[in-house]
């Protein structure tokens, strides 16, 4: 304690910051690891309208418990190696400290939005079956649900069908999706003569 009151009050106060906002920086790197989850991490409404806690598939928001450690740390370590260098004044420790905290946030907030575009997702949306051709692979009994395979882009898909007309459509017919309701293709036999 008296090393701490050995320092002038503006070197106490960028030594505070400096020290809360490493320690939040830690205690968060600790329940990383250990798997825990900090509710309410987000404060606020985010782009996409989400409100109250957030994954890390919404990418990074200034005002969290990440983005407040980070100011805090770089506003402090700055302010008082600003300070300290030579004896700068206020004018100059001060905004030094406050840029370096929102340089940190501006930095962190570019990491975490290249690592969110990183991510990519498996699925397929059914929806985009529409229009797609495909070939019946289980029969589809009148009035009854049978399967198809749709190649949907590079992918071929399996999907639940029904005919349109509500006719039976054997193995191997092949077919056009008119649309998905539900994850229910609904289909139209192909004439021979098309392509």
């Amino acid at each position: 304690m008296a090393w701490f009151a050995s320092f002038p009050l503006l070197d106490r106060i960028y030594l505070l910051a400096a020290f809360l906002g490493g320690l939040g920086l830690v205690g968060r790197l600790i329940l990383m690891f250990a798997g825990g989850v900090l509710d309410g991490e987000g404060f606020g409404v985010d782009d996409h309208g989400h409100d109250g806690h957030l994954d890390a598939g919404h990418g990074f928001q200034a005002l969290s418990i990440h983005g407040l450690s980070s100011f805090f740390l770089m506003f402090g370590l700055v302010g008082l190696a600003l300070s300290r260098q030579g004896g700068a004044v206020l004018g100059v420790s001060l905004p030094g400290g406050i840029a370096a905290g929102l340089a940190a946030l501006v930095v962190i907030a570019r990491v975490f939005r290249l690592a969110h575009r990183l991510q990519s997702s498996g699925n397929l949306d059914a929806r985009a079956a529409a229009g797609c051709r495909g070939t019946v692979y289980m029969r589809i009994p009148a009035g009854g649900t049978g399967r198809v395979t749709v190649k949907i882009g590079q992918r071929l898909r399996e999907m639940d069908a029904v005919n349109a007309a509500g006719t039976e459509l054997p193995t191997g017919t092949p077919v056009q999706v008119l649309r998905v309701e539900q994850s229910l293709a609904v289909v139209q036999p192909l004439s021979s003569t098309e392509p």
